[in-house]
């Protein structure tokens, strides 16, 4: 766990410059002076170098003698004096550079002297460089810093230190003007890019990376933590069970796109803005704050992928992942381009190819646990099996996963030759005409489903139940791919294809379970003469077909609604028309038949409809109505 705040960082003492051996310049009277223009440039520099030390001795850390308390900030109120003080460092990095090239006697004097203030004013710069990365934790979150993202970082080129013979004005709060805006992070940034760059072309850059690694790096870790990414090993997760590793896998997925887009992206924007001199520097301070730190976020997806008791159910939560990380794909490569954080990149691809792996390997499972189904007792009343909801049900959800899914089984080798005809579908297609792996996997699964069911119609006795089971898991299925993206992947021509089955299967249960009573009327013309004799017995067979028929299927059952009706309609359309006219021309051979138990005629062409109405619910009483002009009579079927 990142510890709270900032610990405080300790200055070393300065570095050891070589304090060059002074040579004693032997003058021989025939030496000749020194020339006007260098005595006065000489004089010049050493007035520079009183100036300089006059404001770098008033702000040192280390010297007691200064009135000024040591929590004082360069840097606050009063901006002139900051930019006297860089100034300052300027003015002896000249002198120091002056000293050098004259290499007499008291030039090495000097050049100590210059020293000795410019490790003064780097311990300055390194106090009020940790002062403000610290002092500005609020202003230099990575959510402030991201926001930045949409400005050219030429926003930052112009906050340049003005040379010295430039005519400076103070215009803003910061020592330099800030061109993108007065905000209050933009000011430390500027204020961070000054002191880095004085440091840096001072040879202090060692410096000025640890104290900015130490704080960044704190802060880093801070937030990722409170977004809940924690350091898992393979071997912890393997100890978890499921829920607990979902519990983890939503929390990674609440977190990912803030620790790239906000946390990340902050890191690399305000390492890029403040060591804009020296891109080494911004990489290395860079790589060192968020490289472990990415590595780690992008390490969890390979662990879950390796998950030992992963199952077709997990599938959803490893596509979430694999989604997740696809999704942030171009951000993960401009965030960490630098070849010291390819590690960060290459995990990621890592996760990706062990999350397409798992998913590919569950995919087979699936279809093997399909195949292995093993359920003997026949579904009461042939309504739609449990493993055709599921299935179905599974392959839907599938199918809003058909980008990741796409992008995952493309490179399948399991994929390289279909199972399937390329007249099984009439979209979509790939480049090259083929149809897409995704496509051809859903079909074969549906297809290997549909299979299964065809051997579980024969555990019906009854020939017309079993085609009416087949009908109820098509419709279920063709219903499913119409009202999912299955229909975009799978084509109307795949959908149109299994309808046409589907009305083969009504069509044979039709057939087969009103067979007696389709054929119980004079089968060419149910008006033709026959005798009363003739006509008794085609009401006797009626009478007796339909109502074992009716009995029979009262507990069958057609869960939609639609497929019902259907089916009511197309048996109405067949049963009453050819009874209404059989009845209308022999009806009044019988009478009344008053007092009679069994009356030959039974039941009245506009009691067939309410009779039909009764059936597929799946109970001894019916309440549903067919959409036909058949009228209900009351009468009952005893």
């Amino acid at each position: 766990m990142p510890t709270k705040g900032m610990s405080p960082v300790s200055f070393s003492p300065s570095r050891a410059s070589p304090s060059p051996s002074p040579s004693p310049s032997h003058h021989s009277p025939s030496s000749s002076p020194p020339t006007p223009r260098k005595t006065l440039s000489s004089s010049m520099i050493a007035e520079n170098v009183d100036t300089a030390e006059s404001i770098i001795r008033k702000w040192s850390v280390e010297d007691g003698s200064s009135s000024y308390c040591r929590l004082d900030s360069v840097f606050a109120n009063d901006r002139t004096e900051a930019k006297d003080f860089l100034r300052s460092v300027k003015n002896i990095q000249s002198a120091m550079q002056f000293f050098v090239s004259e290499g007499t006697s008291s030039s090495s004097e000097q050049l100590v002297r210059a020293q000795k203030l410019m490790q003064m004013a780097m311990k300055r710069l390194q106090k009020e460089f940790h002062r403000i990365l610290s002092s500005n934790r609020n202003n230099l979150d990575p959510e402030s810093v991201s926001s930045r993202s949409s400005v050219s970082m030429s926003d930052f080129e112009d906050y340049e230190v003005a040379s010295e013979e430039d005519d400076i004005q103070v215009t803003g709060n910061s020592v330099h003007e800030i061109v993108a805006g007065d905000s209050v992070s933009d000011l430390a940034m500027a204020d961070l890019k000054a002191i880095a760059d004085s440091m840096i072309s001072s040879g202090y850059s060692k410096e000025c990376m640890k104290i900015y690694k130490l704080v960044r790096k704190s802060i880093l870790d801070e937030n990722l933590y409170y977004l809940g990414v924690e350091k898992l090993s393979l071997s912890q997760i393997q100890k978890l069970d499921w829920d607990m590793v979902e519990g983890k896998i939503k929390s990674w997925l609440n977190a990912v796109k803030t620790a790239v887009k906000t946390l990340f992206l902050g890191e690399r924007i305000l390492c890029d803005v403040v060591f804009s001199t020296s891109p080494k520097i911004s990489e290395s301070c860079f790589a060192e704050i968020a490289r472990d730190n990415a590595v780690t976020l992008f390490s969890f997806p390979e662990h879950v992928a390796k998950y030992k008791k992963l199952s077709p159910e997990k599938m959803f939560r490893l596509l979430d992942i694999y989604d997740s990380i696809t999704d942030l794909w171009t951000e993960i490569e401009s965030i960490f381009s630098f070849d010291s954080t390819s590690a960060v990149r290459s995990q990621a691809v890592n996760s990706l190819t062990k999350l397409g792996e798992s998913v590919r390997a569950m995919l087979l499972d699936f279809e093997t646990a399909i195949q292995k189904e093993g359920s003997k007792a026949p579904i009461q009343g042939g309504g739609v099996h449990p493993l055709t909801r599921y299935v179905m049900n599974y392959v839907g959800f599938l199918s809003d996963y058909s980008g990741t899914l796409s992008d995952i089984l493309s490179d399948s080798p399991q994929n390289t030759r279909s199972p399937l005809p390329e007249s099984y579908f009439s979209s979509p297609t790939c480049d090259d005409g083929s149809t897409s792996a995704l496509s051809v996997r859903l079909a074969w699964l549906i297809l290997v489903v549909l299979c299964k069911l065809d051997a579980k119609a024969e555990q019906y006795k009854d020939v017309a139940l079993s085609y009416l089971f087949l009908a109820n898991n098509l419709n279920y299925a063709v219903s499913k791919v119409r009202k999912s993206n299955l229909k975009l992947l799978l084509g109307e021509e795949w959908i149109e294809n299994h309808e046409a089955t589907l009305k083969q299967y009504t069509a044979n249960y039709e057939r087969m379970g009103w067979s007696k009573v389709l054929t119980s009327l004079p089968e060419e013309n149910p008006t033709a003469e026959i005798s009363p004799l003739e006509a008794r017995e085609f009401f006797r067979r009626f009478n007796s077909g339909f109502e074992e028929a009716y009995k029979k299927q009262m507990s069958w059952v057609v869960p939609d609604a639609r497929l019902r009706d259907e089916i009511k309609v197309s048996l109405a359309m067949k049963l009453v028309p050819a009874y209404t006219s059989f009845y209308n021309k022999y009806r009044g051979f019988f009478g009344r038949e008053v007092g009679v138990v069994e009356p030959v005629v039974r039941y009245a062409p506009d009691d067939l409809g309410n009779y039909l109405s009764d059936l597929f619910y799946g109970t001894g009483a019916g309440s549903g109505s067919v959409s036909s002009s058949v009228s209900s009579s009351g009468r009952k079927v005893r």
